[in-house]
């Protein structure tokens, strides 16, 4: 079964209640919204129902406050940006589904807009009980009443089954958004017959949470580039001294597995040549970039920590990238949010800039990345809203909220 989209709902929208979930899980700093990435992504779908004459009540959790009201995760922050970005003000209920939300969604008039409080100050939203989340999605059904609908726009949330995002699905009349719909027909590029060369960039910290992606890229890509922390799991494979760097050792058995398969045929993988290791994990750490075989021998000796890429790998890396017709990238290759350490993210970022073809940041880290770098969204052909969800999806794995709207 096909599931409806937001244009099947958006003639009969007026005078409707329309629950959205979005994505506004965004960092702040201070109170203050520091990348409103996901928020802009996530006004389109908003607002086209507000000006259809829709209610619309917005759900969206941030961060991890593990069912209790933690102050510093509340949305206030979220709906202050969200009533700069657009012209229509935006409301905040004070609670989930208590007394605040029930008020302010009975009083929602066409056209306005309500933003719930994080769901996820409700325990009940990523509760693993089954008739806990079917509680609270009925409770957030009846914010909209009998009419009521309810949209999914929160791709970086699907790969949940969490209330507002898989449970409610089957309470109301259910529709997919178009942020969602837009992420799905990228990925599916990505997976199905891409453009080749086709090119994976992977880095970020740990190994650990990419394995089932380069399983299932390592037989459609035709490279994959190593960076990040995880790179020095795979030069340990290899029979490298990676000093005190970041190491997972208990998955040098199937990074070895992996270099076997590339050997054998499978995408060709490509680590880092050169790192920047410094004495300490510090902005000002004396650093120095070492051939990756030598690392014990820059600063800090067998303390020393590599922080990223170096710039020989930089540049090996930007040239495929350059070279290739389709690139996916997730992870950062060093410690970017330290300048002394953000070369080699910042070299991938550029390269992904001139690629002619379908360039996509991977959301997470990525997409941070690239604009506290100083890139623009619209110098990537997709900045993905869902790191986590991207990476299921690629992996092949069936995403609970996106199965919920088809049933």
């Amino acid at each position: 079964m096909t599931a409806q989209t937001i244009r099947d709902l958006l003639p009969s929208a007026a005078g409707r209640a329309v629950i959205v979930r979005s994505d506004l899980n965004v960092p702040l700093n201070d109170g203050k919204v520091t990348d409103d990435g996901r928020i802009r992504a996530s006004l389109p779908v908003i607002t086209d129902l507000a000006r259809a004459g829709a209610k619309v009540i917005v759900l969206a959790h941030l961060g991890r406050p593990n069912g209790t009201v933690v102050p510093q995760y509340s949305l206030a922050p979220v709906a202050q940006r969200m009533t700069e970005l657009t012209d229509i003000s935006v409301t905040l209920a004070e609670d989930v589904t208590g007394i605040s939300a029930q008020d302010k969604a009975a009083q929602l008039e066409d056209g306005q807009i309500l933003l719930i409080e994080n769901v996820r100050f409700d325990a009940r939203e990523t509760s693993n009980d089954d008739a806990e989340r079917a509680v609270l999605a009925t409770e957030f059904a009846a914010l909209a009443g009998p009419d009521g609908a309810y949209v999914n726009d929160a791709f970086g949330a699907v790969h949940r089954k969490h209330a507002s995002v898989y449970d409610i699905a089957s309470l109301l009349p259910s529709y997919q958004g178009a942020l969602v719909a837009t992420e799905l027909n990228v990925l599916d590029r990505l997976i199905v017959d891409p453009h080749r060369p086709y090119t994976v960039v992977l880095g970020g910290s740990k190994v650990s949470d990419k394995l089932a992606v380069i399983d299932n890229l390592l037989d459609r890509a035709d490279t994959l580039l190593i960076g990040g922390g995880m790179a020095f799991t795979f030069l340990k494979a290899q029979g490298h001294d990676v000093a005190s760097s970041l190491l997972e050792e208990d998955q040098i058995p199937v990074v070895k597995d992996y270099l076997r398969r590339s050997e054998a045929g499978a995408a060709n993988i490509v680590i880092p040549t050169d790192v920047i290791v410094a004495e300490a994990f510090s902005a000002d750490a004396a650093h120095a970039v070492v051939d990756a075989n030598a690392m014990a021998s820059g600063p800090g000796g067998s303390d020393g920590l590599g922080l990223d890429i170096g710039p020989a790998t930089a540049k090996l890396y930007s040239q495929h990238i350059e070279a290739s017709s389709t690139v996916f990238w997730n992870g950062p290759m060093g410690v970017f949010e330290m300048e002394n350490f953000a070369g080699g993210t910042y070299a991938v970022a550029k390269a992904l800039t001139n690629v002619q073809g379908l360039s996509v940041v991977g959301g997470g880290d990525s997409a941070a990345a690239v604009r506290a770098l100083g890139f623009a969204d619209e110098d990537y052909g997709h900045i993905s809203t869902g790191g986590g969800a991207s990476l299921e999806y690629l992996e092949g794995k069936a995403l609970p909220g996106i199965d919920a709207l088809a049933r």
